[in-house]
């Protein structure tokens, strides 16, 4: 799978313009616009967000096109906002890959999911009982807002302008680093587990924008990772309840936290830490045999 996003990728265009031109104190600017942009995202998702969520019945479909609606806000400033201070299309959001990336980055949160369930349940650390048919609404909803506006702010932003900024090791330890301690208020939470957050969703979900230079495969793989967790086998998501389920996952007493995740959920366990890093590390390593690390050659410039 690697190898096709290899072929049909392109470098991430950290920016090189405007804001971002080259020259003294690039790495201070970079980082002030990283700020700048992470909350004017952050504002213009979840703000909508929450005022829409006193007008609707959660479960329903509304919920679903309430969320919908707050991701295509915050991608509409994200595309604004790097187009009027940095000076160019937001190629990481060009059109033309999205329904493709989306669908494979699914694809792939589903299978690598599946996968860590299936070794959970197999080998007893979990319980499973199939319910049945069962609305997916909240799940859907809640997976476009975390797959969107989530990915936006960590990869879009923070990894991307880290990058620009300090190259881009320090950029996946940063973001990933980050992206781990923001789930620290999260029911259940602890440091294992926003070290296991950190560790395989920020390697994993940060190589796939490396590898591609488009967010749209990150998108679909965050979504379908918690689609997987939360509707399809039911089991807590960073510690949530994703609403109604056709299964339900739960980790079985007796067992460590580091094992199974306990109540904050498979994200947290040894199986999801294994998993997730590998897929994440081999993608790594694609983007790296593709030169997605070089040094990028500056962009021509565009009228303004």
């Amino acid at each position: 799978m690697p190898s096709v996003f290899e072929r049909m990728g392109v470098p991430i265009d950290l920016g090189d313009r405007r804001f971002l031109h080259p020259g003294p104190l690039r790495w201070l600017r970079a980082t002030a616009w990283m700020v700048g942009l992470f909350v004017l995202v952050a504002l213009s998702g979840y703000v909508p967000l929450g005022f829409m969520e006193h007008y609707i019945v959660k479960g329903g479909p509304a919920e679903l096109l309430v969320n919908a609606v707050a991701a295509v806000i915050a991608l509409a400033i994200y595309v604004l906002m790097v187009w009027l201070a940095e000076g160019r299309r937001a190629g990481e959001l060009a059109p033309r890959p999205a329904i493709g990336g989306v669908l494979a980055g699914f694809a792939i949160g589903v299978v690598v999911f599946a996968t860590v369930m299936i070794v959970l349940i197999g080998t007893g650390l979990y319980s499973f009982s199939f319910i049945g048919p069962a609305p997916a609404w909240t799940g859907s909803a809640l997976s476009v807002q975390s797959g969107v506006i989530e990915e936006i702010m960590a990869r879009g932003v923070i990894l991307r302008l880290t990058w620009r900024a300090f190259g881009p090791w320090v950029a996946f330890i940063f973001s990933a680093g980050l992206f781990g301690a923001l789930h620290l208020g999260n029911d259940n939470s602890s440091v294992w587990a926003a070290v296991c957050i950190a560790v395989e969703a920020g390697i994993l979900l940060g190589a796939f924008y490396a590898l591609t230079g488009r967010l749209w495969v990150s998108f679909g793989l965050h979504a379908g990772w918690n689609f997987t967790q939360g509707y399809l086998f039911g089991a807590a998501v960073s510690g949530a309840d994703f609403g109604a389920a056709i299964a339900r996952s739960e980790a079985r007493d007796g067992f460590p936290l580091w094992l199974t995740g306990g109540r904050f959920g498979p994200e947290a366990s040894l199986p999801a830490l294994v998993m997730c890093t590998t897929v994440g590390l081999l993608t790594l390593w694609a983007a790296w045999k593709a030169g997605r690390f070089a040094s990028p050659t500056p962009a021509p410039a565009t009228p303004a």
